[in-house]
């Protein structure tokens, strides 16, 4: 049988109806189809994890300015690499101006 995939929205609604404790976890979990020992694992995912909705983590932050960095760096480099493209077929043409035949790499001198 095939496991059910549930989506980050639906389990947050389910833990805050779990939350409110209006219905027991027995009776959420049968009126959802769901087993009461994985709506009590997702109630505990959920407590563990709150204090994120109020700020990152310092490795989240830490993360978070090594990948700018690395888009930063990538970004140079990108435009770097454009630049030299530009250049290398500035340089093609001259040399043909220049000697009348296209470059060819494998040309000896």
């Amino acid at each position: 049988m095939k496991r059910k995939k549930y989506i980050p929205e639906y389990k947050a609604k389910i833990v805050l109806e779990i939350l409110k404790e209006e219905q027991t976890v027995s009776e959420i979990g049968k009126r959802e189809n769901i087993n009461p020992k994985q709506l009590h694992q997702w109630k505990k995912e959920f407590i563990e994890n709150a204090s994120r909705a109020f700020g990152k983590t310092k490795f989240e932050k830490d993360a978070g300015q090594i990948i700018k960095a690395k888009e930063i760096k990538e970004n140079m480099l990108t435009s770097k690499v454009g630049e030299l493209t530009i250049e290398n077929e500035f340089l093609k043409k001259k040399y043909k101006q220049v000697h009348g035949y296209d470059w060819n790499p494998n040309d000896s001198f």
